[in-house]
């Protein structure tokens, strides 16, 4: 669904990606895995249109998407939920909703209608707050907010950068666990997170990416059983919680 060959990207002269290569195949969860300033949040923002690539190729859905704008990509079905949310903090929540959609109203008005209300459903808080100002709800409740309004713009693959960023564990499992059933249901994910326990503990595959280039690659198991992704990424104490 999603290839990536040679990207170099970055700001102005600043090469921040050098020659990353990856793919994502339909109904895949894929994590990419590293420290803050390897290149993870770069790397998400080209391929959503947010930053023009260099160099290198991007092919969503076998359509060379590289330089188009982001209301075009999001139009093919490829959205991002960007690190720390982004929410309309003077809106309601279900405004916030609304508007993730507006691609979609006024051919689709049903459909989205029936979308609206299943994401009310897959999170029951945002129901119980739809006319709440969504810069009142808590941390967690807001990056609901931000997956849910991902989700109305219907995506073939979304695309998480950091969502378990300042997010009490708890709240990270509920909104990981929705993952799971999201991609149980088709939706195909390509996940950025520094957390690299929790992402690759749902993730079918991973990538890990330090100073803009991808230095490892494998299955979940593969990555979690490496002793140097230990090292960086879990914890000194991995293998003897996990004993």
């Amino acid at each position: 669904m999603l290839k990536i060959l040679n990207l170099e990207s970055g700001y102005g002269k600043l090469r921040v990606l050098k020659g990353v290569s990856l793919h994502v195949s339909p109904g895949e969860i894929v994590t990419i895995i590293g420290a803050n300033g390897a290149g993870k949040s770069t790397l998400l923002n080209t391929i959503s249109g947010l930053i023009r690539p260099m160099s290198g190729e991007i092919v969503f859905d076998d359509k060379q998407t590289g330089g188009l704008g982001v209301e075009r990509i999001v139009g093919l079905g490829c959205t991002l939920v960007p690190e720390r949310r982004q929410i309309f903090n003077t809106l309601s929540v279900k405004d916030n909703l609304v508007l993730g959609g507006y691609l979609r109203w006024s051919k689709q008005g049903a459909e989205a209608k029936q979308d609206l209300d299943y994401i009310m459903g897959l999170f029951p808080i945002l129901k119980e707050r739809e006319k709440q100002l969504a810069g009142t709800l808590s941390g967690g409740e807001q990056q609901m907010l931000a997956l849910g309004r991902a989700l109305m713009t219907k995506p073939k693959i979304l695309m998480m950068d950091e969502p378990s960023l300042g997010i009490a564990p708890i709240i990270v499992k509920e909104i990981f666990r929705s993952l799971t059933k999201l991609r149980e249901g088709g939706l195909t994910v390509l996940l950025v997170e520094q957390n690299a326990r929790a992402s690759l503990g749902i993730a079918d595959r991973g990538y890990v990416i330090e100073t803009g280039n991808i230095i490892l690659e494998g299955t979940s198991e593969e990555l979690l059983n490496n002793q140097d992704v230990q090292r960086a990424y879990l914890g000194k104490d991995y293998e003897r919680i996990n004993e």
